[in-house]
């Protein structure tokens, strides 16, 4: 059959000659430099610099400010590690417990399609028991980037009018502008799908009751609680 083949073409070489242009120009066409030669279209391939080698992954994330790793392993790594294990299609589910911070990283096996790992990850959170986590602790499914799309880290230091780094600023005021200046630019530049911050203090307000007043006028703490829930519904 080969050699019937090659006899064929050795015997008609305009038709040899016809398709090796038509191949040569194919290859001009969707070559990824983005070549225009005459008046052949230009329909270049897309090719990654860095081809994607990584696992098959989704990751979760829980924020719980102001734990030790300890706690954040014991009390959110480890049960949401064993609860996600029962996911169809997950060969492994690994944790990183750091300061305030848990990553579950979910491999799941090469056959299973993208999207639908995300769907079965959030029906799993959307039916976490209630006991499982503490109170106000919510997990949040990551982007959908692959293993290799966590390209930079930085830290947001402060300068003064010459630009050198000095001191004076406290972490609440660098996390104020991580979060409201540095993540917003970030956010919108193009290929950008997420920008995680984790350290500094996150803004909140306190309200220190004296009991002593509250005994005096005869009101219970859970009007108090009540009266600023209202007060901030807009």
């Amino acid at each position: 059959m080969l050699n019937r083949i090659i006899k064929y073409f050795l015997e008609n070489r305009l038709i040899t000659i016809l398709i090796l242009i038509g191949f040569i120009s194919w290859g001009v066409v969707t070559a990824p430099f983005g070549w225009q030669i005459g008046s052949l279209p230009s329909d270049p391939v897309p090719v990654d610099a860095i081809p994607d080698i990584g696992e098959n992954q989704q990751i979760v994330f829980t924020e719980w400010n102001g734990r030790s790793p300890q706690d954040i392993d014991d009390q959110i790594s480890y049960p949401l590690t064993t609860y996600m294990l029962g996911i169809p299609g997950v060969k492994s589910v690994r944790s990183t417990s750091i300061f305030g911070f848990s990553s579950i990283y979910i491999i799941f096996e090469e056959d299973i399609e993208f999207y639908w790992s995300r769907s079965r990850i959030l029906e799993k959170l959307n039916s976490l028991p209630p006991s499982l986590l503490p109170d106000g602790v919510h997990p949040t499914l990551g982007p959908d980037a692959t293993a290799l799309g966590q390209v930079y880290w930085y830290t947001s230091e402060g300068r003064d009018k010459n630009g050198s780094p000095t001191g004076g600023w406290d972490l609440h005021e660098i996390r104020t502008v991580q979060d409201f200046y540095v993540k917003y630019g970030l956010n919108a530049t193009e290929g950008v799908s997420e920008v995680a911050s984790i350290g500094g203090f996150i803004q909140e307000y306190q309200i220190d009751v004296n009991p002593d007043a509250l005994k005096a006028y005869n009101i219970p703490l859970s009007k108090v609680m009540q009266a600023v829930q209202k007060s901030n519904r807009s």
